[in-house]
């Protein structure tokens, strides 16, 4: 058996999924706060003094403590079922179906929020690696349960899920530095939809 592993934002969707969900489920009142506190580490992102990974971390922060779960879980599937379908690549599907059709372990790899892109996966009938939210009595804490999913963690969570010995051949597929080390993994990379050495 083949295995095959795929980020998610710009592979197989044509744009940033978490920004979008970020919107639809923090509070206008909180989210005119989280720009005015938010704000000078955005500029340090675009100047590449903070990370993405970072940012991601310091908005969850901000955006979703105390947030009640079973709210935030059921805008998740929203975003998944309304949102994502809009959003995704011909040409990932294509190659995910090729995939299914081959018989091939199927893995999203992300720095995705899982309380959304769990439902779209399950839907699928995709394994998932990606970014699960802390919860406490039913509220969001705002912070992440495992850590990130991104660069080296990204290969961390891969090896601590999966024996990459069992398979044949390893596919991987990618758009930014993020994904480096997961494609390093694979005997078959893609950046961008081009395969790479």
């Amino acid at each position: 058996m083949n295995i095959a592993l795929f980020d998610f934002d710009g592979t197989i969707t044509n744009c940033d999924t978490f920004t979008p969900f970020v919107k639809a489920v923090i509070p206008r009142k909180r989210m005119r706060v989280g720009k005015i506190l938010l704000t000078p580490l955005i500029i340090g992102h675009r100047y590449g003094l903070l990370s993405s990974s970072y940012i991601r971390q310091k908005i969850v922060q901000v955006g979703f403590k105390n947030l009640p779960v079973s709210d935030t879980a059921e805008l998740g599937r929203k975003h998944a079922y309304a949102f994502i379908p809009k959003v995704l690549r011909p040409e990932a599907i294509e190659r995910l179906n090729w995939h299914k059709t081959r018989g091939d372990r199927i893995v999203i790899v992300s720095a995705s929020l899982t309380v959304y892109l769990g439902p779209w996966c399950e839907k699928m009938g995709f394994e998932l690696c990606g970014v699960n939210l802390e919860e406490r009595e039913g509220l969001l804490t705002g912070h992440y349960l495992n850590g990130d999913c991104t660069g080296r963690k990204k290969v961390e969570r891969i090896r601590a899920l999966i024996n990459l010995d069992e398979f044949e051949h390893i596919y991987a597929y990618g758009d930014t530095a993020e994904d480096i080390e997961m494609l390093d993994l694979a005997d078959s990379k893609f950046f961008n939809w081009e395969e790479v050495s």
